[in-house]
């Protein structure tokens, strides 16, 4: 059984376990005459592992005593590792967590460390618990984050980032970290209530992570002193190192937006790093069609193909990961008494598994898809179709501010003065300014301003996907932009493209207006032609999914739209302030 964030079994069932030793118990399952890989001694062993229900019961040489009714493998010539970890995930960029673990185990990935954010914008703490539970049944293990700062600027901070819930967040049983902390800069200034929830989640036992792009020795080494144990954004194997040196635990990422794994694996490796302890891989909250072949598998592969020794490239996300997190009691390898996440390969060097086990259930067996149960029901917790009571109308197609968005690339954007005629009903299609508008979900206020860059002639998209799940738009023209507000409200949430009054496209996302109710694959089919789309409207970059995520996200240089307006990010002041509708 689940309790406590990890496993645990009763006295009742421990005793069980001891009986199939004994031979008074029958064994559920027996994967046999198995190559296994020992993360321990990072060495490869011939064994039969015996599985009762969701826990390992053993593993060596022999067989059960009674073997009648239990389901035997056969697994000569067949490689067994652990199911591989997640260490980074960000559950909500477009799917919802539920379809994001289950498509991550038909390729392997079978524990996943999850982001809290989107369920501190959408729920009470009360209802978001409970929904933890829900999502604690899945065969996939499911672990959360304590985020302690929103990475934008919200209207009332405090009313979501308070001492109350970020302590209920840290103390709840499925959290096992801090972060990760975006904030970090206000800690440097003297944050001392930032300061101390850092240091309950280390009192806790639970590290926490850092978000340092760019950071300098000296920043390094005061994070380190104030309680960060761990960072995901080196972006060249100097960071990396850097980083070890100081006794960091570093994510190597492989992205949508920053897939540096390949190039980070080949400079570490001929740099003569022999020690990959503190060294684990993550993707970082891609968007669905990078996921096409799966998580943690794709970045096993790509160790292995950098020449990262074979053993250490599936400790990277296995032990180690497991060992950071506190968790290695129950996951991480396969030995007695660790969940039976396996994963069954042709080759050792081929990570992605013809078999895959989640707490002792198949979700693929020789490349056959298993059907996993859920029970979980969105609306029963209060995630359904966002419920609008206001209109978008002319009158908040005003725009009078001088500065606008210009975008360097998917997410980064700098101001620039804004020469086009804004007051026209549509912009010209000779230069790529376009009009933005960020309005509440609760259509309390908003705030206009120009994206340049984004598009040369759409005539709007309008998205309920965002940093906080307020209303983007963007667009050439203001009738376009009205009627994709109408559909999208009319769709209680999602995406929406219009040209030439004409709907041409649309992703209903009817969770919380921020995740889409359905099966991965279909998600992805519908990502890929969003892409197709923006592109021919001129979009020049890849991610168009992260360019509307990331306008309001305030950990990112220069400037962005926010609940509290238009915000220079590194003088932290509101340059133009949202108007009240």
């Amino acid at each position: 059984m689940v309790e406590n964030g990890v496993y645990h079994w009763r006295n009742r069932e421990l005793r069980e376990h001891v009986a199939v030793l004994d031979g008074k118990v029958a064994p559920t399952k027996v994967l046999t005459n198995g190559t296994y890989l020992n993360v321990y001694t990072k060495q490869w062993l011939t064994a039969n592992i015996w599985i009762l229900k969701d826990r390992i019961i053993y593993v060596g040489e022999k067989m059960p005593d009674q073997i009648t009714g239990v389901e035997l493998v056969d697994c000569e010539n067949r490689y067994l590792v652990p199911g591989y970890i997640e260490p980074h995930a960000h559950p909500f960029q477009l799917y919802n967590p539920e379809e994001l673990a289950i498509h991550a185990a038909k390729f392997g990935t079978t524990t996943l460390v999850n982001d809290n954010l989107m369920w501190l914008f959408l729920l009470d703490k009360t209802k978001a618990f409970t929904l933890l539970e829900e999502f604690n049944k899945l065969p996939v293990s499911m672990y959360w984050w304590a985020r302690f700062d929103s990475q934008t600027a919200l209207k009332d901070e405090e009313a979501i980032f308070n001492s109350e819930t970020v302590l209920s967040w840290l103390e709840n049983r499925f959290v096992v970290q801090g972060g990760e902390l975006t904030g970090w800069p206000q800690l440097l200034r003297g944050d001392d209530r930032l300061l101390y929830w850092m240091q309950e989640a280390n009192r806790l036992g639970k590290p926490v992570e850092g978000h340092l792009p760019g950071a300098s020795e000296g920043t390094l080494n005061k994070m380190k002193l104030l309680g960060v144990t761990a960072d995901h954004e080196s972006m060249t194997a100097e960071e990396v190192i850097s980083r070890l040196r100081l006794g960091y635990s570093v994510g190597l990422r492989y992205s949508s937006i920053r897939p540096d794994l390949p190039e980070l694996l080949e400079e570490l490796v001929s740099s003569g790093i022999n020690n990959y302890e503190n060294l684990t891989m993550n993707t970082d909250g891609s968007t669905p069609t990078f996921y096409e072949n799966g998580l943690m598998n794709v970045c096993i592969a790509i160790a292995i193909e950098k020449g990262v020794p074979l053993e250490e490239a599936y400790r990277m996300a296995t032990y180690n990961v497991a060992r950071h997190f506190n968790f290695d009691d129950k996951l991480g390898g396969i030995a007695p008494g660790k969940i039976a996440h396996i994963n069954i390969l042709e080759e050792k060097t081929n990570p992605d598994p013809i078999s895959v086990l989640a707490s002792g259930e198949w979700i693929k067996k020789e490349q056959v898809e298993q059907r996993v149960s859920s029970n979980l029901d969105w609306k029963e917790h209060n995630v359904g179709p966002i419920e609008f009571d206001w209109a978008l109308s002319e009158s908040d197609l005003q725009f009078s501010i001088p500065i606008g968005l210009d975008m360097v690339n998917d997410v980064i954007i700098k101001p620039y003065a804004i020469q086009t005629d804004v007051t026209l009903q549509e912009l010209p299609t000779t230069n790529s300014d376009a009009f933005l508008l960020l309005i509440d979900r609760k259509g309390k206020w908003r705030v206009n301003t120009t994206i340049r860059g984004f598009t040369n002639k759409l005539g709007a998209i309008a998205s309920s996907y965002s940093t906080t799940g307020d209303m983007v738009y963007i667009g050439k023209n203001k009738q376009d932009i009205l009627l994709a507000s109408n559909r999208l409200q009319e769709l209680g949430g999602g995406i929406v493209i219009v040209h030439e009054g004409t709907i041409i496209f649309e992703l209903p996302l009817t969770l919380g207006g921020i995740m889409f109710d359905g099966k991965m694959d279909d998600l992805i089919a519908k990502e890929k032609e969003l892409k197709q789309i923006l592109k021919n409207f001129g979009y020049p970059y890849g991610d168009p999914v992260y360019s509307i995520l990331f306008l309001s996200a305030t950990h990112l240089p220069f400037i962005r739209i926010t609940q509290r307006g238009i915000v220079d990010v590194k003088k932290r002041e509101v340059l133009f302030p949202a108007i009240m509708r």
